[in-house]
């Protein structure tokens, strides 16, 4: 396994620990709470993505293409991560993980090809950032 397949694989690792180790309100408790929840973070993440597509033509076509292809797959990385958090099914919570996995080496892949420095990390949501630059 090369290191840009490796990594991608090992963050969801680090993420699906920290999301199973969060309690998660019942779904049973408060009807329509969670799925509430899954609309609202997937209408964000729709939003999200629409936008950061809308790029101006560069006179590139390789560089337009990864540049509306990157938003594109964190779309579904996000889109993902809510199925993680609020579903149940567990082919489809490995189908999410798998999708995360995945569109992180694509996403990583198109850099590589273009002999781009990667995008920098972003820490998962349900991570807590450091503090004042501090590392936990």
């Amino acid at each position: 396994m090369k290191l840009y397949q490796f990594v991608p694989f090992v963050l969801v690792l680090f993420y699906m620990a920290d999301v199973e180790a969060h309690d998660h309100p019942p779904k049973a408790t408060q009807p329509g709470t969670s799925e509430s929840a899954f609309i609202m973070d997937n209408q964000t993440a729709m939003d999200r993505m629409m936008t950061a597509m809308e790029v101006k033509p560069s006179g590139n076509i390789d560089d337009d293409f990864v540049a509306m292809m990157t938003p594109h797959h964190q779309g579904a990385i996000d889109m993902a991560i809510a199925e993680l958090r609020y579903g149940s099914n567990p082919q489809l919570r490995r189908i999410a993980q798998e999708i995360i996995v995945t569109q992180q080496q694509e996403i990583t892949a198109m850099y590589q090809a273009l002999n781009k420095p990667l995008p920098p990390a972003q820490a998962a949501p349900d991570q807590i950032a450091p503090a004042n630059g501090v590392s936990p």
